[in-house]
């Protein structure tokens, strides 16, 4: 990170320092899906060889570029985030 909050971070911490935050509602839950999401952090990963159309690989590429990361680990974590039920379909 170079330092500087976003305006999303900036008005967490504002409105922490307000006492604004509540805890969630089922806090044990989430602090035990974050402790196996960590825990799978470290699990060994497999190599996929994956064939996608030319205007995929290069969309994926800027949208990596965009976000600051490798367009792998973009790739992945879409292929994440759907197989857990977490990307969500525009419509």
């Amino acid at each position: 990170m170079n330092g500087k909050m976003s305006a999303e971070e900036s008005d967490i911490l504002e409105r922490f320092e307000r006492d604004e935050l509540v805890s969630a509602p089922d806090v044990e839950m989430e602090i035990k899906v974050a402790r196996e999401a960590a825990r799978n952090t470290f699990n060994k990963t497999k190599r996929v060889n994956l064939r996608v159309t030319e205007r995929d690989f290069k969309l994926a590429h800027l949208r990596a570029r965009e976000e600051g990361i490798p367009y792998q680990t973009l790739l992945s974590s879409i292929i994440h985030k759907y197989l857990t039920g977490r990307l969500a379909e525009k419509r």
